[in-house]
């Protein structure tokens, strides 16, 4: 209980002096909160703080699919003297974190959403599609590529092709999910979720820190809505901006008398929205859960907005922000550098890299020739490759609110059509393989 108790007190506290780092160091600031809790998560997870899972423990976890195992299997385990006293206390502190980058995350996304102006959004609505149907484009490209060059090394190429689509239009649950359905071997689905994790932290890291300032000498800037654009007249925009993402004045409002209540009163609301959603993501199968959650956050986040008590409530964006931080500074501490700098399966890590990268180089190309922004062609990108819930994060990182549900949604169609497109181009490439026998 002590162990819990102090995990879930510094996972809250840290983003909190994150941002009261950045009012006192301009060279943080221009850094963010988000990037600086990446970079803690990353420390503290990989110095020797948190005690890390065994061999044993972690190819259990990675075999079950969830990051830590309930308490009753772990006391079987150690009882047989499959695990050590160590892996109860890693898969306590495993199990915390994983629970914090949940909630958080959830409760989030509405929180974020509340003061979004719809009206603004639909107008921008298909850019968003655009840069989503070249996103999908570029990872087909560089799949299919990777495929011709690797599917007389590779064994199972044709799997491995369509659990790498699968991956980068949906996330993880496409990846299990896409493994499952093509009967993929274990070590092969462990060894291709490491590979991501290596180089999914440095695309990401990429994306949130020098991604914007080299896509803008390439594609166009992103054009601020009218709205912005009479703010930026009157000289507010930057002031605006700066508080919404890093500053920590805005915080400060979060304490005052007269906004205590209505935020109190939002964070409820938060609340009811996620149990909601996991009311109805718990009647669908377990593939399609995560799905229906995210995507019923979003729906019942944006029909809130349109309430003027709801939407007019000042810091709502704030609040949701810092929930961010946590999620962020959780999500990165989990990132084991040590295993993840082993590489022991070249042709595929390659192949891995050449899906990451190669079909980011390829999306930019594309948004070059059909005039995709800079910003919303990086928020695709982050959508398709990571899923919905980094996109509140890396649009603080690039400070940019105005494309967060934009990117929910490109995210929620790549989980939806993730597993489709997936075991399609796996059983199309096979075919090749039949006929080059």
């Amino acid at each position: 209980m002590t162990v819990t108790i102090a995990i879930i007190v510094f996972y809250l506290l840290v983003p909190a002096v994150l941002i009261w780092l950045t009012t006192r160091f301009k060279a943080l600031n221009k850094i963010g909160v988000v990037v600086l809790a990446y970079i803690i998560g990353l420390i503290i997870g990989n110095i020797g703080i948190l005690p890390k899972a065994g061999p044993a423990l972690r190819g259990l976890t990675i075999a079950s699919g969830s990051a830590s195992l309930s308490k009753s299997q772990i006391q079987e385990l150690l009882a047989a003297g499959t695990i050590t006293s160590s892996d109860v206390i890693a898969n306590q502190i495993s199990s915390v974190v994983d629970l914090l980058m949940s909630i958080s995350i959830l409760i989030a996304i509405p929180l974020l959403l509340f003061s979004f102006d719809l009206k603004n959004w639909t107008k921008r609505a298909g850019e968003a599609v655009k840069s989503m149907i070249l996103g999908l484009i570029s990872i087909l490209a560089a799949v299919v590529a990777g495929f011709f060059i690797w599917k007389n090394v590779l064994p199972e190429s044709w799997k491995i092709s369509g659990m790498l689509v699968g991956i980068y239009t949906g996330g993880t649950p496409n990846l299990a999910a896409i493994a499952t359905a093509l009967n993929v071997n274990p070590n092969t689905f462990i060894i291709i979720n490491t590979y991501d994790l290596i180089l999914g932290a440095l695309c990401l890291f990429f994306l949130m820190t020098v991604a914007q300032r080299l896509f803008n000498l390439i594609l166009p800037k992103f054009k601020k809505s009218e709205n912005d654009v009479r703010e930026n007249i009157s000289g507010n925009m930057e002031t605006e901006i700066s508080e919404e993402f890093d500053s920590c004045g805005s915080y400060r409002e979060l304490f005052r008398k007269e906004n205590v209540l209505p935020l109190l009163f939002v964070f409820l609301l938060s609340l009811v929205v996620v149990a909601i959603s996991y009311g109805l993501g718990s009647i669908v199968t377990k593939t399609a859960q995560m799905t229906v959650i995210i995507l019923s956050i979003t729906t019942l986040g944006i029909l809130l907005s349109l309430i003027k008590r709801v939407n007019h409530i000042k810091y709502t964006f704030q609040l949701g922000m810092y929930f961010i931080y946590i999620f962020s500074l959780a999500v990165s501490s989990t990132a084991d550098l040590k295993s993840m700098l082993q590489i022991e399966y070249l042709d595929l890590f390659l192949y891995v890299m050449l899906t990451v990268f190669g079909s980011m180089i390829i999306h930019v190309l594309l948004s070059k020739i059909f005039k995709v922004d800079a910003d919303t062609t990086i928020i695709a990108i982050v959508a398709l490759t990571y899923s919905p819930p980094f996109v509140p994060a890396v649009a603080a990182s690039i400070r940019n609110k105005e494309l967060i549900i934009s990117g929910l949604t490109v995210g929620i169609l790549g989980y939806v059509i993730g597993n489709y497109l997936g075991v399609s181009v796996a059983y199309i490439l096979k075919g090749f393989l039949i006929n080059s026998l």
